[in-house]
């Protein structure tokens, strides 16, 4: 049996417990960006990853990313379903210092996150029956075997390619299947005169963002599985992306409007979070600035490909989280430093980090397509126009977000 260190288990517990509150953080920050008579359809659909997700990860979903590598594509589910096999023994190769059972606690929180990240993109069109299967679809489908090509040992594993907190298995698969759904739904129902932009409440986002962001220190220094030299500078780049991400974004927002928006300082911030995730574990401090900055500006910019493109990302998912992934994880083959963490800039790194955000979007865009083509065809996927005007709270869940004070109002009529 391997040797469990105190002082690693106990971090590593802190930063599970980090990424699980990011699942809430992410509702209160999308439910204050949405209309008031969305917020509640889309913080549900936040919500119920952590049961849907969990589920999976517990029968399969973990022996399918970390179970005996089949052909590079899959893990075997033989080994881990059920949880069995997975006690507190800890794992040789993955992380010798804490408790097994701690690597699936710590991975099951980021597989629950990575399917909530997409529900901002198609605000107020998604049936919630439809979104129950397509989450659990789209877990097993995109994000198991994505994991496993990096993570468990699979094909881009073995080509060299490196990811140490998700930028291209979370935000890349999340931000890619985003963009694909939102273009299949097509454009949200507005009443006449009403504007696409009005969030219901700012200083939700605000404290959305707040909790992201405290969450965000779990989520990539985590990743160094002990509380280490490595994960300090992971925690360090963190914050060092965000805060200079939220200040270049607003420099670009002013620049181009004549004035700063606090919504823009905001999902600035979380861009340039999204953009150092893959990177996090592989770059000095000064690069991370590097990073954050290019991060913001091409998160920024991304808005014209979808203007151009004419789909209608609600909450531009894929601007923040699947341009920032795919931006950070390519940036590694730029600015990777051996001395943090034995991987190294280069053209060899760089050619394959960029082979595989390829691979990635373009297998989240084609299976997602696939998903909701067959959830079309049911006849069970799209919300009624007329609903859609109206709102999704009151008719599909009879409540509505600040009705506090008036509980016997029947909410379905």
């Amino acid at each position: 049996m391997q040797s469990i260190n105190a002082g690693d288990t106990a971090f590593i517990l802190l930063c599970t417990a980090l990424v699980c509150m990011m699942t809430p953080a992410l509702a209160l920050f999308y439910g204050g960006l949405v209309k008031q008579r969305d917020m509640l359809s889309i913080m549900i659909q936040n919500f119920v990853c952590i049961g849907v997700v969990g589920l999976i990860w517990v029968f399969g979903g973990f022996s399918l990313v970390f179970g005996p590598d089949i052909g590079g594509v899959i893990g075997s589910i033989v080994p881990y379903f059920g949880m069995y096999h997975v006690g507190i023994d800890p794992h040789p190769s993955i992380a010798p210092n804490i408790p097994f059972i701690m690597v699936f606690a710590y991975q099951m929180m980021f597989a629950i996150i990575t399917p909530a990240l997409m529900t901002g993109a198609f605000v107020g069109r998604f049936r919630f029956g439809a979104y129950l299967i397509f989450i659990a679809a789209w877990t097993i489908l995109i994000y198991l075997p994505a994991a496993h090509w990096i993570w468990g040992g699979g094909f881009m594993a073995s080509l060299g390619v490196v990811d140490f907190a998700g930028g291209i298995v979370i935000h890349t698969t999340a931000g890619f299947s985003a963009l694909t759904t939102a273009a299949f739904l097509g454009k949200r129902r507005l009443a006449p005169g009403e504007s696409e932009s009005a969030p219901a409440s700012l200083p939700l986002v605000a404290l959305g963002a707040g909790l992201l962001w405290f969450g965000w220190f779990g989520f990539n220094a985590g990743g160094a599985y002990a509380a280490d030299a490595l994960a300090a500078y992971a925690f360090t780049n963190t914050m060092l992306a965000g805060s200079i991400a939220m200040l270049v974004w607003m420099f670009w927002e002013w620049r181009e409007n004549g004035r700063p928006s606090f919504s823009g300082v905001l999902v600035g911030a979380v861009a340039g979070l999204a953009t150092i995730t893959p990177a996090s574990g592989y770059v000095e401090p000064m690069s991370a600035l590097v990073i954050g900055a290019v991060g913001a500006t091409t998160c920024y910019y991304a808005k014209y490909v979808q203007r151009a493109l004419r789909i209608d990302d609600s909450l531009e998912v894929w601007r923040a989280h699947g341009v920032g992934g795919m931006t950070g994880a390519i940036l590694i083959g730029v600015l990777a430093s051996s001395h943090i963490n034995q991987v190294s800039a280069g053209i060899h790194q760089l050619g394959i980090q960029i082979l595989a955000v390829a691979i990635v979007a373009a297998w989240s865009c084609v299976i997602t397509y696939v998903l909701l083509k067959m959830l079309d065809a049911m006849k069970i996927l799209r919300v009624p126009e007329d609903i859609q005007e109206r709102g999704l709270d009151a008719p599909f869940y009879g409540e509505h977000a600040y009705n506090l004070w008036d509980m016997d109002r029947d909410e379905t009529k």
